[in-house]
């Protein structure tokens, strides 16, 4: 899948589940289950107990069912070794010029971290191709609103924050996506082999973003 496919796959599903699994088995599991409930946009960061083997496995395991990224990247050498873990999108939390470099020299999506509107401009200008606002939880969709005023040309994804009550918010402000992470899928239950509710969430998600998404595409 090329570049702008995964991308336009991204805008298309709307939704990635952001995961930091316990452990390697348990986030194998956590992915199975939020397939199950027909959530397929997939990030496994970096905090993830070997991380990069995780994803190995999730890319043989799934192919192309899920899409695949890694995020939590905060060295400009985890660009390439994700890349060929088998991540299919980059994502870091910051706007770090020589990371950002890094990461669109894989040639793969990138999307950096920014809060304020100086770094939303600054990881545009370095070649994110959607830019993480993080964490969502310190702005809310109103500051998605206000920063599209300056800026209608960037896309925008929040990660923190997000959750079933505001996810139409975010999407009526002008985000192209958004990553959910404990909301969606809280490693509790994994912990307690709850793999069962993990989907229903991923259902009620999926739901939520296909009908907040539903009067933009009339």
């Amino acid at each position: 899948m090329d570049k702008q496919a995964v991308l336009d796959r991204i805008e298309s599903l709307g939704l990635l589940a952001v995961l930091r699994g316990p452990s390697p088995e348990l986030t194998v599991r956590m992915v199975e289950a939020l397939a199950a409930g027909g959530v397929y946009g997939i990030e496994i960061t970096y905090s993830t107990p070997n991380a990069e083997a995780v994803v190995a496995e999730l890319a043989e395991k799934f192919g192309d069912r899920i899409l695949l990224g890694m995020g939590t990247l905060i060295r400009p050498e985890q660009a390439a070794s994700a890349k060929a873990a088998g991540a299919q999108f980059l994502v870091s939390p910051v706007c770090d010029p020589e990371l950002v470099r890094a990461m669109v020299a894989t040639g793969l999506p990138v999307m950096a971290g920014a809060l304020t509107p100086t770094e939303v401009l600054q990881a545009h200008q370095l070649g994110s191709d959607v830019v993480k606002i993080f964490p969502g939880s310190m702005t809310g969709p109103s500051y998605i609103k206000a920063l599209k005023g300056p800026f209608p040309y960037i896309r925008m994804m929040p990660t923190g924050g997000v959750n079933a009550g505001n996810i139409a918010d975010w999407f009526a402000a002008g985000v192209v996506a958004v990553g959910a992470g404990s909301e969606l899928c809280p490693p509790k239950l994994a912990k307690e082999g709850r793999f069962d509710e993990i989907s229903e969430r991923a259902r009620e998600f999926v739901r939520i973003v296909e009908a907040a998404r539903a009067p933009q595409a009339k």
